[in-house]
């Protein structure tokens, strides 16, 4: 989350978190249903012949084109036809919120220092490469809502810095120290940027960020086993760095680091585990931590949400990957603005967020302007908690 959850995205380099004990997230109201598992972190080896027959197959986990041009689809697109122009492209809780001293404005949220919390306001702009592209109906709630779903899911494995969500595209969050390091974790040696694995990989790399890779894989292929790939932040873009390099820099400290390590990697593997319930694989995620006021370490930011994320389709993905052929996914079609790829990728949020956490996605009951229905919740929320 942003400062403490700073942002996937783009968050000042200082530190910022602080204040009371978190507890409970008591603001989790429509997720309470949901309890973690809390006796083992080790789940069930990720096999991707799920399927027993190609039948049974494809009436558990239809293909992508029958999956995102269902009935579904249909019910929701006019929903999402009408919010086109009522969308949360800019916030300015300065001025309609007391109490609030500073903004913060990343890629997608909206920052606000409240003294002893952080609000964090998700937006439903879409960006790629460093570019604000359009916005997106929905987005900001879908965003907020699936990382809330995961946070309240995991905390089994890592506490986090969620404080309560007085609205659909807003969380508050304690404030804490964030460690300038970004956890890549990967499944999959894929992916097509000049930081990805198999672009890497493909370029002749055989030890990267601390990992050492055979010879002899090939693009998309499964790891025998999930790998650490940390970042840190240079100015416009993320630079790999390897664990020792990160306590050499003293970005962490080891203990620091190796505690953060570990929760990642079973984030990521019981990420894997309910993704592949749900027909899905979690090809690869990151995560960002932050150190409490009281030492502890906190999960912050976002989780495997669609932004921070690669999902594949279960089912398809041994043939299509025997074939040579590209793994299906959920792709983030990239709008220069035609109103009828805004509505597709508002609807392919929406069918990420309902997939992985198999609830029906509600939007809001009335056409009032988001960013008063913002302002007057959060206004109650910090009244609150004081």
């Amino acid at each position: 989350m942003a400062q403490c959850m700073r942002a996937t995205l783009n968050p000042p380099k200082t530190p910022l978190y602080s204040a009371k004990n978190l507890t409970q997230n008591p603001l989790f109201p429509s997720i309470t249903s949901f309890e973690a598992k809390r006796k083992s972190r080790k789940y069930p080896k990720i096999s991707l012949s799920v399927m027993s027959s190609q039948n049974q197959s494809q009436q558990r986990n239809p293909s992508i084109d029958a999956l995102l041009n269902s009935g579904r689809k249909e019910e929701v697109f006019a929903t999402i036809k009408d919010s086109v122009h009522n969308c949360l492209s800019e916030t300015n809780l300065l001025s309609t919120v007391p109490g609030l001293k500073s903004k913060t404005r990343g890629k997608v949220r909206d920052i606000y220092d409240s003294g002893d919390y952080l609000v964090l306001v998700t937006t439903d702009r879409q960006s790629a490469f460093d570019r604000i592209l359009a916005s997106i109906p929905f987005k900001g709630q879908v965003l907020n809502e699936t990382s809330l779903w995961w946070f309240n899911r995991t905390q089994h494995i890592t506490p986090n810095a969620v404080v309560s969500v007085p609205d659909k595209n807003v969380t508050i969050a304690k404030k804490c120290s964030v460690f300038p390091v970004e956890f890549v974790v990967r499944g999959f040696v894929t992916g097509s940027t000049d930081t990805s694995l198999w672009t890497v990989y493909n370029n002749g790399v055989r030890s990267y960020c601390g990992n050492l890779l055979p010879n002899g894989l090939v693009k998309n292929q499964k790891l025998t086993a999930n790998i650490l790939t940390p970042t840190t932040k240079a100015e416009d873009h993320d630079v790999p760095v390897t664990p020792d390099e990160i306590i050499e820099k003293g970005l962490m400290t080891r203990a620091d680091f190796d505690e953060a390590r570990e929760k990642a990697l079973s984030l990521f593997e019981y990420g894997q585990h309910v993704a592949l319930e749900h027909g899905l694989i979690l090809v690869d995620t990151k995560y960002e931590f932050g150190k409490s006021s009281d030492g502890s370490i906190l999960l912050i930011d976002e989780v495997h949400s669609p932004d921070s994320s690669r999902y594949w389709i279960a089912n398809s993905y041994e043939e299509r990957f025997q074939k040579g052929l590209e793994p299906e996914n959920i792709d983030k079609v990239l709008p220069d603005a035609p109103e009828e790829l805004v509505c597709e990728l508002a609807w392919r949020y929406i069918f990420l967020y309902e997939t992985i956490t198999k609830s029906r996605f509600e939007t809001p009951l009335t056409k009032e302007p988001i960013h008063d229905r913002i302002s007057q919740n959060v206004s109650s929320a910090l009244l609150s908690l004081q």
